[in-house]
């Protein structure tokens, strides 16, 4: 069951209990949260921590809840880059392996305005090998939150896919993928661009091509460099469409993931968090690869896992006093 809030912010504020914030690197979504923690109203803009200067991120937040603040301040909950080294104000990593969110780590965003009373969570960090995540750790709390005690690989589609063991409410380890980033570049900055369809959006149903890039890079091993080059010769010497080689490398590129992810540990089940066509995508990769998973919507387990640390804060006695 989603837990998605209707769009807009016309709600009575007396209504509002706290507020969830997933401040992106592109996008800001705020939601008003209720005493059950339900989402009762939600609003967005484009303004995410890779548009803000440090000075600009009050005014930005301000403008979507000032109208729920209307008869007093409100605990604010903050997950994603707005808590990065150049997001607001930088919120230090938990460690790994550890759990997905804890109470310590916490920072409060320096706003001016005392209304706005935003707390920002740490994300995790691995030291061997080095990564990092923000926002992320919080869908996982989310997912953990609806699934307790899964043992198993979870992924987290994106720009930069996060791939996470977990176990005993644990985050083990996990990897980043760039992935996604990996296509836009090649798609919009190599030679291949002249092969690709130019506007072809990601559709959640794909054809013959992105099973036939899964398959080919299985076999591979991840091994692509060469194979990347015969996208632009298939379509200069075999008719290779545009749409077929935006697939082709889509199911390329996905599949030495998940050949790098998912088949070192083959016996161990596999989730998802996402959604759209993204989603989409990954789970027919994974099926291809007979690995089903089941999936949830990546804004359930965001406000899943900022209702996990609201829980978390109440318990440990420090939630955000006003």
């Amino acid at each position: 069951m989603t837990r998605s809030a209707p769009a807009g912010s016309a709600v009575i504020p007396g209504a509002i209990s706290w507020i969830a914030v997933d401040w992106g690197t592109s996008r800001l979504r705020v939601f008003a949260m209720d005493a059950n923690d339900r989402p009762i109203a939600s609003a967005s803009s484009d303004k995410g921590m890779g548009q803000l200067s440090r000075d600009a991120f009050e005014e930005a937040l301000a403008e979507l809840v000032s109208g729920w603040l209307a008869d007093g301040p409100r605990p604010m909950i903050a997950c994603g880059m707005v808590g990065a080294r150049q997001g607001w104000i930088e919120a230090a990593y938990g460690p790994v392996p550890g759990p997905a969110l804890s109470e310590t780590g916490l920072v409060r965003a320096p706003a001016t305005d005392p209304a706005l009373a935003l707390r920002i969570l740490p994300g995790l960090a691995q030291q061997e090998p080095a990564d990092v995540m923000r926002g992320e750790e919080t869908q996982i709390a989310g997912f953990l939150s609806a699934h307790p005690g899964f043992d198993g690989l979870l992924c987290l589609p994106g720009t930069h896919s996060k791939w996470a063991r977990l176990k005993d409410d644990q985050v083990l380890s996990f990897r980043t993928y760039m992935t996604g980033e990996m296509f836009a570049l090649l798609s919009g900055h190599s030679v291949l661009r002249h092969s690709l369809a130019a506007a072809a959006d990601m559709s959640e149903t794909s054809g013959s091509r992105f099973v036939e890039g899964l398959d080919r890079a299985r076999a591979l091993r991840g091994n692509l460099s060469a194979d990347l080059f015969s996208i632009r010769a298939r379509g200069l010497l075999q008719g290779f469409t545009p749409v077929e080689a935006f697939d082709y490398l889509s199911g390329l590129l996905l599949g030495a993931e998940l050949t790098a992810a998912a088949e070192t540990d083959a016996d161990l089940p596999v989730a998802l968090i996402g959604s759209g066509p993204l989603g989409a995508r990954y789970r027919q990769a994974l099926g291809h690869f007979g690995r089903d998973a089941a999936m949830m919507d990546t804004t359930d387990a965001t406000l899943a896992g900022l209702t996990a640390a609201c829980h978390t804060l109440k318990e440990a006695g420090e939630w955000p006093a006003i």
